[in-house]
C-alpha cells in the first residue's frame, strides 16, 4: 500500500514551488530512488525537464520525458502526462493536479503544494481521495 507525504510551502510562488520540486527530486535521485514525476501536460513536462537542467548549477539529474518508450537505463528520473511505467511506481512526485490513476503499485507518492488557494483546493481533493482509500498521509509544512 502506498504512503503519501504532503509538502506544504508557505510561499504561494510558483517558481518556489518548481524549484522546492526540483530540489526534492534530486534528492530522491541521489537517494537512488528512480521516480516518476507526474505532470497535467506535455507542457509541463517540458517546463520541468528544462527546470531539472538548470535549477543549480552544480546539480546533475539524469532525466528524460517519457515518450511512452521504457529508457534503456533504469537509473533516471521520468517526467510525463501518461500511465506511470511499472519499473517506475515505486515513487510518484506529483505535481499534476489529479491523483495518480492507479496507486495499489506505488510505493510513496510526494505532493506539492504552494499558498495558492487554487493549488490549495486540488490538493485538498486528493487529499480526501488518499483518505478515503485509507492510504497513509503525513504532512510537512515548509517556511520557504
Amino acid at each position: 500500500m502506498a504512503e503519501v507525504s504532503f509538502y506544504v510551502l508557505s510561499s504561494d510562488s510558483i517558481d518556489k514551488r518548481d524549484e522546492f520540486a526540483c530540489k526534492l527530486i534530486e534528492k530522491a535521485y541521489r537517494s537512488e530512488c528512480y521516480c516518476y514525476v507526474l505532470t497535467d501536460n506535455a507542457e509541463q513536462s517540458h517546463k520541468f525537464d528544462d527546470l531539472l537542467w538548470t535549477f543549480r548549477a552544480s546539480s546533475f539529474v539524469p532525466h528524460q520525458i517519457d515518450d511512452g518508450v521504457l529508457p534503456e537505463f533504469k537509473n533516471q528520473i521520468l517526467i510525463g502526462s501518461n500511465g506511470i511505467p511499472q519499473d517506475w511506481q515505486h515513487t510518484v512526485i506529483n505535481l499534476s493536479t489529479n491523483c495518480p490513476e492507479d496507486f495499489s503499485n506505488i510505493v510513496r507518492i510526494l505532493e506539492i503544494l504552494d499558498n495558492n488557494e487554487t493549488t490549495k483546493m486540488s490538493g485538498r481533493q486528493r487529499y480526501s481521495t488518499y483518505q478515503k482509500a485509507s492510504i497513509p498521509i503525513t504532512t510537512h509544512h515548509i517556511n520557504n
